[in-house]
């Protein structure tokens, strides 16, 4: 497994290069462009910018994505199931440490990872999965994103995105700047006699037109990759791709949620697109939905979870012959398949109950229990002593958590 990962790592570091250089390459063509002879200048200050957005990606980039999406952590009181799930996966994966847990309050069902290093992984998920996955299912998503923290994905996604935001910070700088300030100054470098000039600014007003696409399709591709990679990892990890399969409906069907915090560079990493379910080809984010349930099911047939099974499935749907995982990934011991787990669904209002529940105790919301059955529950705002049950009128004294 390590060198699928090395594999997986060389593959991140020819594309980091790629969005490096064409980063770069739009800061020199800017340059050149304001000013002649000022392209090493630009490119100065647009490696300046993505050093900078990199370090903070690097360091607080986990962190910033969840504050952004309004994640909560969540502690193993708030919800029992949840954090085990989590547990159960990172123990199948061999993670030294159980990722942090996050609930975004939502009703959209998705999920991310995120973070620097398997040991500084963070795994976010909605309330709406919560409260419509069972078990199996929840397991399965889960494995998936522990899938996305062991092939040491989150980092490299992470990096990507801040790069493509780089690459649109500075073309939007660029394209505002000549609409509201070039007239004059193309006017007066035409009457210099100075067509070079003018030719850099056309090629920068181009460049700064596709470099954003180009970014985008860089890293759309390679956020495809690693969806498929994720799916087989997961069918590995809980030995049951149905699971995964069945979620994965569920998540496309509730996908016309909103869910906040969510942009076209953070909207990969989730593990449907939140944004856009209708994009395809070289601007799709994810491989389609359809074909990642019909090879996660097309997985039964061999009656064993490995990645060997979920490439004869990938070939069998996509009729591609190309290896979704690598070579001595495909060696690796087979496990057989397992059967569903035996139910633990509750009613669709219990669930909804629950998972809303998770979201006020991750806000640090204080329950009051009243002996007539009825859960009080209070916001962190609520300063007074006490509290008024409003079915029985009986008096509470409100502890803190």
């Amino acid at each position: 497994m390590w060198e699928q990962i090395r594999s997986n790592r060389r593959r991140s570091v020819v594309l980091v290069i790629t969005m490096a250089l064409l980063l770069l390459g739009l800061g020199f063509v800017i340059g050149e462009a304001s000013q002649p002879g000022a392209g090493l200048i630009g490119l100065v200050i647009a490696f300046i910018v993505w050093s900078v957005m990199a370090l903070v990606s690097y360091y607080s980039g986990g962190n910033i994505l969840l504050a952004f999406s309004g994640a909560r952590k969540v502690s193993r009181e708030d919800n029992p199931r949840l954090y085990n799930v989590v547990e159960e996966m990172q123990i199948a994966a061999g993670l030294k440490k159980t990722p942090d847990v996050y609930i975004i309050d939502t009703m959209a069902p998705n999920a991310f990872a995120t973070g620097r290093d398997p040991d500084h992984a963070a795994i976010a998920v909605t309330a709406g999965l919560l409260a419509k996955l069972n078990r199996d299912q929840l397991q399965g998503v889960i494995a998936h994103e522990i899938g996305h923290v062991r092939n040491r994905d989150i980092l490299f996604m992470t990096l990507l995105s801040v790069m493509l935001g780089a690459i649109v910070l500075i073309s939007e700088v660029f394209l505002r700047k000549l609409f509201f300030f070039g007239a004059g100054r193309r006017s007066r470098s035409s009457n210099g006699g100075n067509q070079l000039q003018i030719v850099m600014i056309l090629v920068a007003i181009v460049f700064a037109i596709l470099a954003p696409v180009l970014g985008q399709i860089i890293y759309f591709a390679a956020s495809r990759r690693r969806e498929y990679l994720a799916d087989a990892s997961a069918a590995v990890f809980t030995r049951y791709p149905e699971g995964l399969a069945s979620a994965l409906e569920i998540i496309a069907a509730g996908s016309s949620e909103p869910i906040p915090g969510v942009s076209r560079a953070t909207a990969p990493l989730y593990i449907n697109n939140p944004l856009s379910r209708s994009a395809v080809g070289l601007f799709s984010t994810h491989p389609p939905i359809e074909e990642r349930i019909a090879i996660l099911r097309g997985m039964g047939g061999s009656g064993e979870a490995s990645f060997k099974a979920y490439q004869g499935a990938y070939g069998n749907v996509t009729r591609r012959a190309s290896n979704i995982v690598p070579q001595s990934a495909l060696g690796l011991a087979a496990a057989p398949l397992r059967g569903a787990a035996p139910s633990d669904d509750a009613s669709p209002r219990k669930a909804m109950r629950e998972a809303y529940n998770t979201v006020r105790k991750a806000n640090r919301y204080t329950f009051v229990d009243c002996e007539c059955g009825l859960r009080i529950k209070l916001p962190p705002t609520y300063r007074n002593p006490s509290v008024t049950c409003p079915r029985c009128g009986t008096q509470h004294v409100v502890r803190k958590p």
